[in-house]
């Protein structure tokens, strides 16, 4: 998310994913992938520079994210092998020695 002013002073966040373009007439006008369209006092290269350390800040973000929550623990994996094991099969399509 970005921060941008409009024309009237008034400031606003836009998502920086739906930016289509960005029109330097005598005013900055940002098109949204969906066609809105705002005019903005920011210059295009200022919010090339906002997008930019936008997204700069979430790849840094992701790094930092740990994905040890997300593994299963060893308890858990415990007691999944425990489950694994107490089950019987009932239909084998090899049969131990000696077993009819």
């Amino acid at each position: 998310m970005i921060m941008l002013t409009r024309i009237s002073g008034q400031q606003f966040v836009l998502n920086a994913d739906l930016i289509e373009r960005v029109d330097v007439t005598p005013d900055t006008v940002v098109t949204l992938v969906d066609g809105k369209k705002y005019v903005v006092c920011e210059s295009a290269a200022q919010i090339i520079s906002e997008v930019r350390v936008f997204r700069g800040e979430v790849i840094a973000l992701s790094q930092r994210i740990s994905v040890e929550h997300l593994l299963p623990s060893q308890e858990e994996e415990r007691a999944e092998d425990a489950e694994r094991s107490s089950v019987v099969a009932l239909h084998s399509a090899t049969r131990p020695a000696g077993v009819l």
